[in-house]
């Protein structure tokens, strides 16, 4: 069974849906759509992959110990934003019970998660993380945490606007979005 791929010229002022990224066929690569721009990278590599799937474990066990709703893969969609359309996909993403949508929901939910983990690449530029985690911040997500394994450091942004910078030895918090969560960056680092 052979899938189609979606394409159509792209141009200045012709933007992409959410509805049209989520029938492209982009093969082993990573995308994601920005106020109707598509960006695709290639996939992430060893170490982020080892160190988002240890978050996963953390935050997915502790979500599932506590019944307090749901984790989500990595690179699991979800729309941001409409008309310009934003998709982002995190590395691991929360949403709380009460915030759920049906199961069954299919395509890229539109909906913010509670929590978002960004594992950073060795090719992140600076500017676009920090957009990343504006788009995230500014649909509705609590708090996102972004790690970089290379400087060995992470940060925690809220929704209000404030920050926390997270050395080696520190942990990152769940806060009022899980309570009683901490996961010191050496477990998932090591």
């Amino acid at each position: 069974m052979t899938k189609t791929t979606y394409t159509r010229p792209m141009t200045a002022a012709a933007s992409m849906t959410a509805e049209e990224l989520l029938q492209l066929n982009i093969q082993d690569k990573r995308s994601e759509l920005v106020r109707g721009v598509l960006y695709v990278r290639e996939p992430a590599g060893y170490q982020h992959g080892d160190v988002a799937m240890q978050f996963t474990l953390a935050v997915g066990g502790f979500v599932r110990q506590h019944k307090l709703g749901r984790t989500f893969a990595a690179e699991t969609g979800f729309t941001l934003q409409r008309n310009p359309d934003t998709v982002r996909a995190a590395d691991v993403a929360f949403i709380a019970s009460e915030r759920l949508l049906d199961r069954n929901t299919r395509g890229f939910a539109e909906i913010a998660p509670d929590l978002v983990v960004e594992v950073l690449s060795p090719d992140a530029r600076p500017g676009e993380v920090l957009a990343k985690v504006a788009d995230w911040l500014s649909a509705g997500c609590r708090l996102v945490w972004v790690l970089d394994p290379i400087r060995r450091e992470g940060r925690a942004y809220r929704a209000d606007g404030t920050q926390a910078l997270l050395g080696a030895h520190d942990a990152f918090d769940g806060e009022d979005v899980l309570p009683g969560f901490s996961c010191s960056l050496e477990s998932v680092l090591a």
